[in-house]
């Protein structure tokens, strides 16, 4: 999904059932086969989760190009293979540019080739239909866990970018040259500055960026700022 989708508000008692649902997992499941739709629902739905059926790749598009409020929450799809209109690999190749969630394909007729395409393009996994409800499961929570863990490092990553903005660039300077293993001494002779200054502005920096120790401060500068 969109890595900011507009937050939904809890209004009623079905939307804090929904909401807290969307809080274990969302499954978006695309499939031309309307007996698996309804089967993955019924299961999904009992074990806890959000799910989402959708009988088409172009139906399951319409939706997200409309970009719905959402409950927090992460987030997977699981779609087939070999669906009319779209296949999976094509509706793949689509979300690449814009989309962090995980993908599981599915097949019941599929053979090495599409699954070894799919996995090459990013794919979380590839199951072969009938697939055992205990391994379907485990993938999924799988693709949760992954999802969850993205949506927390776009989080800090968006929170550091921020904080990085309020930087002076005599500061951005500074942390440069201590990310390099400079002393403040030598900083100081770098960049023609007193050495207590120098202090000043490493103090003020880290505090902008929320760290206390140095090896926290050299990771946001090698990430960040080179």
């Amino acid at each position: 999904m969109p890595d900011n989708p507009r937050p939904r508000q809890i209004v009623t008692t079905s939307d804090q059932a929904l909401a807290a649902r969307c809080a274990r997992g969302r499954i978006l499941v695309i499939d031309d086969d309307a007996e698996i739709l309804t089967a993955f629902g019924f299961l999904f739905t009992l074990e806890g989760y959000a799910c989402e059926t959708y009988s088409s790749a172009p139906a399951f598009l319409a939706v997200l190009h409309e970009n719905r409020p959402q409950f927090p929450g992460p987030c997977c799809l699981l779609c087939d293979v070999s669906m009319p209109e779209m296949d999976g690999l094509e509706l793949q190749r689509q979300l690449a540019q814009d989309e962090n969630t995980p993908l599981i394909l599915i097949s019941g007729s599929s053979g090495a080739e599409e699954a070894v395409t799919g996995l090459h393009a990013g794919a979380l996994d590839f199951l072969i239909k009938p697939i055992e409800t205990e391994a379907l499961l485990a993938v999924v929570a799988r693709a949760l866990a992954v999802d969850r863990q993205g949506q927390l490092d776009r989080m800090r990553r968006a929170n550091l970018t921020a904080r990085l903005a309020t930087l002076t660039e005599r500061e951005r300077a500074v942390l440069r040259r201590v990310a390099q293993g400079q002393t403040n001494y030598e900083i100081s002779q770098d960049i023609a500055i007193a050495e207590r200054t120098v202090k000043l502005y490493r103090q003020r920096a880290m505090e902008k960026l929320g760290v206390a120790t140095l090896p926290e401060l050299v990771r946001i500068v090698d990430e960040f700022i080179y």
